[in-house]
């Protein structure tokens, strides 16, 4: 059975039906004009080194060698076995806001969508480490325990919505309540052991209406677990959209009918970042940011998980990047107009394209 190393990169192929599309739509276009000019006959007695079928071997050559080189880049993968080896990492549990006003666009395409692609971007870092997903508003809940299935963490995070919360405001502190439960704290079954291997990361406005996040993230930091914050959306008062059933209705007012505006409290997730010995990472640096912030999970003490099976594979992109190499050789060799040398009417006459 052939795995991909990168399956998203299969998406390239797409390109091919798009390339055929459009040279069909040239050859057309530029069939049209050679009409224009002259009937087919005196076209092809002006035109006697032009070879159709040599341009089509060409483009269909091109198009095979691209191919084989997004079949080559997505790295196949064959000859699995399953292998024996400790697993060791940390435990990450993100803390993300969904209030309303997390739907406000003073970053695109709005503040909510640029936190789930930020999550997204760090789940795809993440290699032996589980991960476990908060979404918070007025209340917080688990939406994912701790996993170390990635696949189903980015299925969890897709389906996040403003709408999952009915009680609405940025209760941050009790986000951070859930992430150390999600750890194991609190729990009478499982005895406690505080160590260095757990993170939390809470993404949000910062509007924190409900409780006492510092105190929190302190009380996290002295049972050993480190609290880092991204900040989303800029502190300029922007007004928050409403909709209903995915249809948008305006913004949103308050009792007297004035847009009720939001916007990023940046002193609020410092200090919770630094009551838990973290980072803060603002919204307009994120890509840097989450490297960041990954360079700081790194240098927490890994957990050892146990022993644990593991597929192994051996890379076979070698072989589709060959005969990808050999086709662009083989399409440079290639003429687009004929060889008069070797025209076969030269080799066998004028006459011989009537037999």
């Amino acid at each position: 059975m052939i795995h991909f190393e990168h399956p998203i990169l299969l998406y390239l192929l797409l390109l091919i039906p798009a390339f055929v599309a459009l040279y069909v739509s040239l050859r057309l276009r530029r069939r049209k004009r050679s009409k224009a000019f002259a009937d087919s006959r005196l076209y092809a007695l002006l035109t006697p080194d032009v070879s159709n079928i040599k341009s089509h071997t060409k483009f269909a050559i091109l198009m095979a060698a691209l191919f084989l080189l997004i079949i080559a880049v997505a790295n196949p993968q064959m000859g699995s076995k399953m292998v024996k080896g400790e697993r060791v990492g940390i435990d990450v549990a993100i803390a993300l806001d969904i209030s309303n006003s997390m739907l406000a666009e003073d970053v695109q395409p709005n503040r909510l969508e640029r936190a789930k692609k930020s999550v997204s971007d760090l789940i795809g870092k993440f290699s032996n480490d589980r991960v476990a997903l908060i979404i918070f508003a007025g209340k917080a809940y688990t939406q994912l325990p701790l996993t170390s299935d990635y696949g189903a963490a980015k299925m969890f995070l897709d389906a996040v919505s403003t709408d999952m919360i009915e009680y609405q405001g940025t209760a941050i502190g009790e986000a951070i309540t859930k992430c150390m439960e999600t750890f194991g704290y609190g729990n009478e079954d499982i005895p406690w052991e505080k160590n260095k291997s757990r993170t939390i990361i809470i993404i949000s406005d910062g509007e924190n209406h409900e409780d006492d996040a510092v105190e929190m993230a302190k009380m996290a930091y002295a049972e050993g677990i480190v609290v880092n914050t991204i900040g989303m959306g800029t502190p300029n008062g922007v007004p928050i959209p409403q909709y209903s059933r995915g249809t948008r209705l305006g913004y949103k007012k308050d009792r007297e009918g004035n847009p009720v505006t939001t916007r990023l409290n940046e002193q609020m997730l410092q200090e919770i970042a630094h009551a838990g010995n973290g980072i803060y990472v603002p919204a307009n640096n994120i890509s840097s940011g989450l490297d960041d912030i990954m360079d700081r999970i790194g240098k927490l003490e890994k957990q050892n998980y146990g022993e644990q099976m593991f597929s192994e594979y051996e890379s076979k992109f070698q072989y589709p990047l060959i005969f990808a190499i050999l086709l662009l050789v083989a399409e440079l060799l290639i003429f687009e107009r004929r060889n008069r040398i070797f025209n076969y009417r030269n080799i066998f006459g004028k006459n011989a394209e009537n037999r």
